[in-house]
């Protein structure tokens, strides 16, 4: 019989530390005894932005696991605590806020919806919403959403607090109107409002002769803290610099 084993997304310190334990990407770890979520185990995230709840977005680095051997699951969340990981490879940043994109599409597509009820609004677990359509129209009033986009135009608007939306099209407008919400938009012209305590991340892209596509100059995150970046403020990057924008 096959060992189960689980894909999942693990964030550490800038040492590749966590709960002062030392990481090194390629190598396999081993805990005997009991497992059990937030108190024994290697922990990591089947969610790659769920991340964010446990380390700061900003100062931390990131991979992709594996997890086997004993497994526990927080009902929750995608938690995941087993008592053997392997750290397959380090991820940047742009490459968690992708792979969260593909995630949520993947999880919210009809098939996996009606095989494991993967939305539901009866509050149990956390909005997920997956888009990768063009000039999509996203809605979420719900704490603790996680929302994706990868089609260009799209438009996504979230009432809750704590969300977490990631969009990798290009020209998308996202207003979120919650508090303590994290937003990356990758794509080109892509614009963002926030509420006070609230992160925003835009790109900053430019066609490429040589290329002949167009290429990344700037990515950059600035905190909302109603002075220099204002809250309920539109912001689009260009040249490097948060600059208002009015719609």
């Amino acid at each position: 019989m096959n060992e189960k084993v689980i894909t999942s997304y693990k964030a550490f310190d800038k040492n590749m530390k966590c709960r002062d334990f030392q990481y090194e990407v390629g190598k396999e770890y081993e805990m005997d005894g009991e497992i059990k979520c937030c108190n024994r185990g290697f922990h990591a995230c089947k969610s790659p932005m769920e991340v964010w709840d446990y380390y700061d977005m900003f100062n931390s680095r990131y991979a992709e696991v594996e997890q086997s051997g004993k497994i526990d699951e927080e009902g929750n969340s995608t938690k995941v605590c087993s008592s053997h990981i392997k750290i397959k490879a380090e991820l940047k940043l742009a490459d968690i806020i992708n792979i969260g994109v593909e995630w949520l599409k993947d999880i919210t597509s009809p098939s996996k919806v009606k095989a494991d009820g993967a939305l539901n609004d009866n509050g149990d677990r956390k909005k997920q919403i997956g888009s990768s359509g063009y000039s999509a129209q996203i809605g979420s009033s719900g704490d603790y959403a996680q929302i994706g986009s990868s089609g260009d135009y799209a438009q996504i608007g979230s009432s809750g607090y704590s969300a977490k939306i990631g969009s990798s099209g290009d020209s998308a407008k996202i207003d979120s109107t919650g508090e303590d919400s994290v937003i990356m938009c990758a794509g080109n012209s892509s614009i963002a409002k926030a509420k006070v305590g609230s992160w925003i991340t835009l790109a900053e892209w430019k066609w490429s002769y040589e290329k002949n596509h167009n290429v990344p100059v700037c990515v950059k995150t600035e905190y909302v803290d109603g002075d220099n970046i204002k809250a309920d403020t539109l912001y689009q990057l260009r040249n490097g610099k948060f600059v208002e924008v009015q719609k």
